[in-house]
């Protein structure tokens, strides 16, 4: 392997040539673009809409930001932007701010290279260094972001405060050749946004009152909630009109996009134990956040994050797995008695107008539940179809189904009913062999039914006729011919 120069004029003598950050991103994107390859992977859904917009904006060389909601991506995009950077870049060793070896910007590198001339150190830092990323709050302060003077340092360099080497960096300096990002941009100060749009447009900031001058060659990438990004005093106009580009990320717009980014990112292996998610229960989960973002009851401008079904899922499998646990079971499968117990964390996710407050996080989360099952049991089956089960119900029967009974004890229960069996079967949701499945798919059933209003269930998970008060629905009643506790 060929050894990498370590003075300047060893640089110099290899033929490097630097280049601009933004231009050497463009390079390195229209490499990926000509051979193919993923730009941004395992982000799913924006393959048609905000990578396109993104590649545009990188090919054109422009600052931009991203706007959504929470939960859209919108960091691990602009984390991935380093892959566009070069694996390494030579700076001036001892920079705080990357100095560039054949045109430092900071006086410490200028001053290096005068006095060494050739034999000027070189340093490498690879591509991950040069990546810098700041959560906007509105306490962070022009010292923070752009740099202060620094007292001990002129005491004990013997200089005046003037001095450019008394310069305490801030982190946009420290990005210098490579990306800055900031989260939630409309949450700086007016006074950080002014200094911010400065050395955008100029490279000239003041520190304590003393100009100095900072050509930085950064690339500047922010993202923002759209409703923050666009009211009045959020966001000061100089600085917006600076930014190159204004690109729109969204929830998926499917939910196969939406299942996909889940099954991607939620935990489900379990130290070697065989998990099963079933596409209905997947689905069940992922059609609840589709939902939910489209509820009156749930504030649009705040969103529901795609967290919610992630965690949701790893939610309802670690039930599944608690139940396996104590009933001595060696698969995991999921089933809707799991995602009612992940309850928790779907309400966590939700932020309720006030309508919704009125009902309750937990009544909210439920309906929306019953919706998603309700779509989902409308593909498999018609009520006209199901007479016969709900017949079952009206005469009196009951069924008491708890998330911690056995599998098998499920089954036998749940296969009593008369009518369920056979339209398990028609709908081909029956697995001959496979009773945790069938269980899954049975509470399916009964959960649309319920939702159509043609049975009850109760908050225990208890099943019965469709004008049963939910306070009769109480586990260990004498009234009940199945108990599956």
């Amino acid at each position: 392997m060929k050894s990498r120069p370590t003075t300047l004029g060893a640089l110099r003598e290899s033929g490097y040539r630097t280049q601009p950050v933004k231009l050497e991103m463009r390079n390195n994107l229209i490499q990926k673009l000509k051979g193919g390859e993923v730009v941004f992977p395992g982000i799913v859904g924006y393959e048609d809409t905000v990578v396109p917009a993104l590649s545009n904006a990188i090919l054109g060389r422009h600052n931009f930001i991203l706007l959504g909601l929470r939960g859209q991506a919108k960091t691990r995009i602009l984390r991935q932007l380093v892959d566009l950077l070069d694996p390494e870049i030579p700076v001036l060793a001892g920079s705080e701010v990357n100095d560039d070896p054949f045109k430092p910007i900071s006086k410490f590198g200028r001053l290096l290279v005068e006095e060494q001339g050739e034999e000027a150190p070189i340093a490498w830092i690879g591509r991950e260094q040069r990546y810098v990323e700041k959560l906007a709050t509105p306490d962070v302060t022009v010292a923070d972001l752009i740099g202060d003077v620094d007292p001990i340092r002129a005491a004990r360099g013997g200089h005046l405060l003037s001095d450019e080497l008394t310069i305490h960096f801030g982190l946009l300096p420290r990005a210098n050749r490579g990306i800055f990002a900031v989260n939630e941009l409309p949450d700086l100060s007016g006074r950080v946004q002014v200094a911010l749009f400065n050395v955008m447009q100029e490279g000239d900031v003041q520190i304590q009152g003393y100009p100095v001058r900072l050509p930085l060659d950064v690339m500047l990438v922010f993202s923002a909630n759209p409703e923050d990004y666009t009211a009045r005093g959020k966001i000061i106009t100089p600085l917006k009109d600076r930014i190159g580009a204004e690109v729109l990320t969204h929830y998926p717009r499917t939910a196969e996009e939406g299942m996909a980014i889940t099954r991607q990112e939620a935990w489900t292996e379990r130290d070697g134990v065989q998990v099963e998610i079933l596409p209905f229960i997947a689905e069940l989960i992922e059609r609840t956040a589709f939902i939910a973002r489209e509820d009156k009851r749930i504030d649009r401008r705040s969103g529901v994050s795609q967290r919610m079904p992630i965690t949701a899922t790893e939610t309802a499998v670690s039930n599944a797995e608690r139940r396996a646990l104590l009933a001595d079971e060696t698969v995991i499968v999921p089933r809707v008695a799991d995602v009612y117990a992940a309850l928790p964390a779907i309400t966590g996710k939700m932020e309720l107008e006030y309508e919704g407050e009125l009902q309750g996080g937990d009544s909210v989360a439920r309906d929306l539940l019953a919706a998603a099952a309700r779509e989902i049991f409308d593909r498999y089956w018609e009520e006209e179809d199901l007479i016969e089960v709900v017949e079952y119900f009206d005469r009196g029967g009951v069924l008491q189904i708890s998330d911690v009974a056995s599998t098998p004890a499920c089954w036998q229960g749940l296969n009593s009913i008369p009518g369920l069996h056979e339209a398990l079967a028609e709908a081909d949701l029956v697995r001959a062999g496979d009773d945790a499945a069938n269980v899954a798919a049975a509470e399916l059933l009964l959960e649309g039914l319920a939702a159509h209003r043609r049975i009850s269930r109760a908050d225990t998970g208890a099943y019965g006729r469709a004008k049963q008060e939910r306070s009769k629905g109480k586990g260990g009643s004498a009234g009940f011919p199945f108990d599956l506790t």
